[in-house]
């Protein structure tokens, strides 16, 4: 495909019902090594409220069609039509039965949607638009019906058979095979719906309900991975229980079921009863995985079962309508995640991901509303902009109704809507009616794309003791008219005490406002958008001073965070300034000083001082320059880590040597206190004196040697591979040697490679494509090495002689027939090519040609290519 034969695309606007509804539905799976059979049987109504076309239209793609029959009378050839992607039926009557014989081959399916094989075991994947692979039928997800499964497979190959819903049948047949049966009771979409088989084990609990149900709560992996299980299971337990305290749901089938595989484009799928998980977010034991891995699998085991009520017993009426079910799910995960950690260091990591991915994708060709309306390839759509501001959208409506008011606008949803497809305005609605809050103005968060940046300056009237702070609101989406925009702010006095009566959320829903505070003493402190209370750009003009204050003495925890960011930035603004002008560069002793006196804190809460210890990220910087310089803006950051490390290493040693843990646990504590330890062991490897590298070396290497967890080892690991290499090279061996048979842990040995820079930076990389154990078919693979090296390593990947951006387009063309889901989401860093310098710009942009006049170019690289050549 190319830009001649643009495929279509399809608009928000252009929704109708569909023309026929599908009341239930019974699979019958036959499993074999070289093709597999699947007979469904529909029943099919006409949609009375619609008045048109008598032709049934079922979407299909890539299957060989057996049979069709109607009311068990089957269709000759001329009675039906086959296309590329659907079946045609003309005339059909009212109510019938629909029955039709598919064909499939799932081992050779390396798009990985559909059904599809993974280390030998059966499984699907089918959000968005996967089921259309697997048969034919009305692959939207406002057509709701009732699932009945049968799988038939060879019995000592696939022992455990998988489907939605609960066990109602299981059968020995002859030659070897066995059959399981099972039945959805809820009506779903098809997109929802979800087959494994396997040889797998599987690890039980049970888990009891509000109403003293039982619920047999099972995951299932391969063998040799059973024990990386447990976590899992607490998480899931945790999870169910928060559900139902938080938000009063309750579970509602009487097993629920989570399956790990290798293979998988996505995080996990929230099929119904039947959730499918990429590995990474399962498998976990304190050998191999991080502190980072152990969050996560938390959050997204939350995030799925959350899923059951907000996404599957109330599904999206249209994939427009995807942050329904997405955003207001990752508001969920986030809450759980802060009430079983840290919130304070849980919203600094959330913001940082918006700020430095989310920002750049609202300024970017890919710019779009949290509800586009327009798409091409859906797949493209899950995006930081619909899940994670998404998100955020949402939490600005819990802001301004309050917690109480919150839950009772979802009660009102979750009642209003069970068992529908539902839309965002109806989300609203149900909050309008909980609360009696008028959020008209506040849907413009859902319909229109870019982020709001807010100009704040202040006013301090000495003899009337009187602040003012003028704020004006703006979009680089010059047609964008106001959002309704919750704004906290509150007053910290001389003393660092925070006035509690100054605390207050207010409504900035004009262009122009001014808040005013009465009895103001003068040098107080303004601490505004506490906690992040929108997702918003703020341009308030504080001092170095007055930010070093905050960082030292603001009650809320997000803004001393937030304040040693800005502080920093304003730092190296200036030093690529002087970079720019060949100055010397000389660090701030007012820098230093500040973040001294965050190390030697021992009140501070040890996850906080990591975070704010960490420099502002490379991409945060370049978000801040007119022109992104990767060379500049990764010198300074350098300089600063090195000057920090000399001027400090003291310091560092001490609090390294404080944080030592006598026994590993995984509390937030501890959890906190490796972090910190990690921060100053990766500050004092930059130490350029003689005496100071070489203790720094030896603590890494001892740490790396000695580590009771992946944590300090891999922080150990990515010390010496970054920052040595004669040592480096021998601990990257040792590593491999040590961890050869878990891909997961390997998947980290690529990424700290990838993230590495110097002279044969992109030279290793290339290699390590050759390797053994690299694999273009296998996602996370791919992701551990192309991705963490075109996207979290700047000066390689963009370096002057274009080497980084030919590379991704290789892959992506390479990817481009194999996994194109894959292939898309690798080529976004090309498409910011408008941030970067005018000769870079040029070679990003030859490369986009270059795939965009690929042959059989997929839809879903199509129009990444299409949207990024457009800028």
């Amino acid at each position: 495909m190319t830009q001649d034969t643009a495929p279509n695309t399809i608009y928000l606007k252009d929704y109708t019902q569909p023309q026929y509804w599908i009341d239930s539905i019974n699979l019958h799976f036959e499993l074999g090594e070289d093709e597999t059979r699947v007979v469904s049987e529909m029943e099919v109504r006409r949609n009375t409220e619609l008045n048109g076309s008598r032709i049934l239209e079922l979407d299909g793609e890539n299957l060989v069609l057996g049979s069709v029959l109607i009311n068990e009378k089957a269709l000759s050839d001329g009675e039906f039509s086959v296309t590329d992607e659907s079946l045609w039926i003309p005339d059909v009557p009212d109510s019938f039965t629909l029955q039709i014989e598919t064909f499939i081959k799932p081992q050779l399916n390396t798009s990985l949607e559909g059904l599809y094989k993974s280390s030998g075991n059966f499984c699907t994947q089918c959000e968005a638009q996967g089921f259309r692979k697997i048969t034919y039928y009305l692959d939207r997800p406002d057509v709701m019906a009732k699932f009945t499964t049968t799988i038939v497979a060879d019995k000592s190959k696939y022992p455990v058979l998988l489907s939605n819903g609960n066990p109602v049948d299981t059968n020995d047949l002859d030659d070897g095979k066995h059959s399981v049966t099972w039945e959805d009771p809820f009506k779903k979409p098809c997109y929802l719906f979800a087959l494994v088989a396997g040889d797998l084990e599987c690890i039980k609990d049970t888990f009891i309900t509000m109403n003293k149900r039982e619920i047999d709560c099972r995951i299932y992996v391969e063998a040799h991975n059973i024990d990386k299980c447990d976590h899992a299971m607490r998480s899931l337990k945790k999870s169910m229980r928060w559900d139902e305290e938080t938000f009063g749901r309750e579970y509602d089938l009487d097993i629920y079921m989570i399956v790990a595989v290798d293979d998988f484009n996505m995080g996990a799928m929230e099929n119904k009863g039947l959730n499918v998980f990429n590995s990474k977010y399962v498998l976990a034991r304190p050998d191999t995985a991080t502190d980072t891995d152990f969050i996560n699998i938390e959050a997204v085991i939350g995030h799925e079962y959350f899923h059951n009520w907000s996404g599957n017993r109330v599904t999206c009426r249209d994939w427009f309508q995807l942050t329904l079910k997405e955003g207001l799910t990752v508001f969920r995960d986030q809450q759980f995640t802060s009430d079983m950690n840290s919130a304070s260091v849980k919203r600094i990591d959330d913001v940082n991901v918006l700020r430095t991915r989310q920002f750049a994708e609202d300024a970017g060709p890919m710019s779009h509303p949290i509800q586009p309306d327009s798409y091409v390839e859906i797949n493209n759509f899950y995006t930081v902009t619909v899940y994670n501001k998404g998100a955020e959208i949402i939490r600005m409506i819990h802001t301004l109704l309050g917690k109480e008011n919150f839950r009772q606008g979802m009660d009102i949803y979750f009642e209003r809507h069970d068992g529908e497809a539902a839309t965002t305005e109806d989300f609203i609605n149900a909050m309008e009616d909980a609360s009696d809050i008028d959020l008209t103005q506040f849907r413009r968060w859902y319909h229109q794309a870019g982020t709001p940046q807010l100009d704040v300056q202040s006013e301090y009237k000495a003899d009337e003791k009187r602040l003012s702070l003028s704020v004006k609101q703006s979009s680089e989406t010059k047609t964008n008219k106001p959002f309704h925009i919750p704004l906290s702010v509150s007053l910290i006095d001389s003393d660092g005490s925070e006035l509690k009566s100054a605390a207050q959320i207010v409504d900035i829903t004009e262009a122009e406002q001014v808040i005013e505070f009465e009895d103001v003493e003068d040098n107080t402190a303004v601490s505004i958008l506490r906690n992040y209370s929108a997702p918003v750009k703020l341009n308030y003009a504080l001092n170095n001073e007055q930010l070093a204050f905050l960082v030292a003495n603001d009650s809320d925890e997000f803004n001393r965070w937030n304040c040693a960011q800005q502080l920093g930035l304003n730092i190296m603004m200036a030093l690529i300034e002087d970079y720019h002008q060949k100055k010397t560069l000389n660090l701030d002793a007012f820098y230093i000083s500040t973040l001294k006196q965050v190390l030697i804190d021992e009140s501070l809460d040890k996850a906080l001082a990591a975070r704010i210890l960490s420099l502002p990220s490379e991409d945060y910087m370049g978000q801040n320059l007119p022109v992104i310089d990767v060379d500049a803006i990764y010198q300074v950051r350098e300089f600063c880590k090195k000057t920090l490390a000399f001027e400090l290493m003291d310091d560092f040693v001490a609090v390294y040597k404080s944080c030592q843990d006598d026994e590993y646990t995984l509390t937030p504590q501890a959890m906190g206190q490796r972090s910190l330890k990690n921060i100053c062991l990766s500050y004092m490897m930059c130490s350029e004196t003689e005496t100071a590298r070489k203790t720094a070396i030896e603590m890494a290497q001892h740490q790396y040697k000695n580590a009771s967890n992946m944590t300090d080892q891999i922080s150990a690991l990515r010390c010496l591979a970054h920052y040595t290499e004669q040592e480096g090279g021998q601990v990257l061996d040792d590593f491999y040697q040590q961890w050869a048979k878990d891909s997961l842990v390997i998947d980290k040995w690529f990424m700290v490679q990838a993230t590495a820079t110097g002279t044969n930076a992109f030279q290793s990389v290339q290699a390590l494509l050759e390797h053994d154990a690299f694999d273009l078919n296998v996602p996370n693979r791919v992701r551990s090495l192309v991705g963490a090296f075109t996207q979290a390593n700047a000066v390689e990947f963009h370096h002057m002689s274009g080497q980084g951006y030919q590379f991704l387009a290789d892959i992506v063309i390479k990817l481009n027939t194999t996994n194109p889901q894959i292939a898309a989401r690798l080529l976004l860093p090309l498409i910011q090519w408008k941030s970067y310098d005018v000769n870079r710009q040029l070679m990003m942009k030859a490369q986009l040609q270059r795939v965009s006049e690929t042959p059989d170019l997929a839809k879903d690289v199509f129009e990444i290519t299409a949207k990024g050549l457009a800028g």
